[in-house]
């Protein structure tokens, strides 16, 4: 069964100026054990999507299934687990007695003794939590996710404040988890966590999607590939399949087209052009080129 199913939803925002619309008509399914970056500029709808995939908010139009019920009672029922930027922590208990509180409401869900192992904690127990980085707290936020054993994780910026050691280490466990059947859909402004440890991208922009796929089809829909060429004579009128611009430094030449292997084939049989190469665009160059357009009208 799929996971996660938005069909034609619609979520629109009351103004004194009238409805503003914070999602368009987006569609997208998740299936079971996927590890998803859910990517786009500030004020694209995300937070607003992640909202109604947990049941705190309903769309306005259009339907959003969570194991083919309502994400509300798969909450209840303790399938999902999430981390959210606004989530709470309470400063004079500690990272062992917020473990033990939140447990209470999963009975026999988890070993707690486990968890904070899985997720780094047992030597935090006894701090509290007032004195944790925020790094720390994410770490705990992580944990309390995991407390009802959820087929789901929905995770919001859940980097925020961790090094680069805490980042790496988190990844390991929530790939750990992927491979365990749990679907990981994950938001966050660094390119490179969605580069390095996504399955699938999607991007969002003004409440719209305007690409799902791997980091490759991403990287191809957003800039293509670039083929260059060391060849002293070539000029503008010379022409070459497919070529949509072009940029030039010295005797080399750097071309866009809609066929980067046909323009390289032709360039290497039918050409005086040398030292060929084709490079392929990276995720930063692929988001800004989808997202270039997508600056106004949508409310995160």
């Amino acid at each position: 069964m799929t996971a996660i199913a938005l069909s034609d939803v619609v979520k629109d925002f009351p103004t004194g100026d009238g409805p503003v619309r914070a999602v368009d008509h987006v569609n997208l399914m998740l299936d079971p054990g996927e590890v998803v970056a859910f990517l786009g500029p500030n004020g694209a709808g995300k937070s607003t999507c992640i909202d109604m995939m947990l049941g705190l908010t309903d769309p306005t139009h259009g339907t959003v299934q969570v194991h083919g019920g309502s994400p509300r009672a798969a909450v209840q029922a303790g399938r999902i687990g999430a981390i959210l930027q606004s989530g709470g922590l309470l400063d004079d208990l500690t990272v062992h007695q917020t473990l033990t509180m939140i447990a209470t409401l999963h009975p026999g869900r988890i070993d707690l003794d486990t968890l904070m192992r899985r997720t780094n904690l047992t030597p935090l127990a006894s701090r509290r939590v007032s004195h944790c980085s925020g790094g720390e707290r994410q770490r705990l936020r992580f944990a309390l996710a995991l407390i009802p054993d959820p087929d789901i994780l929905i995770l919001d910026e859940p980097t925020a404040g961790m090094d680069v050691n805490a980042r790496a280490e988190f990844w390991a466990t929530t790939h750990q988890e992927a491979a365990n059947g749990q679907t990981v859909l994950f938001a966050t402004h660094y390119l490179k966590e969605a580069q390095d440890f996504a399955d699938r991208i999607i991007l969002i922009a003004e409440g719209r999607i305007v690409a799902d796929g791997t980091v490759d089809e991403i990287r191809r829909l957003g800039a293509g590939r670039s083929v260059s060429a060391h060849w002293p004579g070539w000029t503008p009128d010379i022409s070459l399949p497919g070529v949509t611009h072009h940029e030039r430094e010295g005797e080399r030449v750097r071309w866009w087209a809609d066929d980067s292997d046909a323009l390289a084939l032709h360039l290497l049989t039918s050409t005086a052009a040398t030292d060929l190469e084709i490079t392929t665009a990276d995720l930063d160059s692929a988001f800004a080129a989808l997202t270039r357009t997508t600056t106004t009208g949508a409310t995160a």
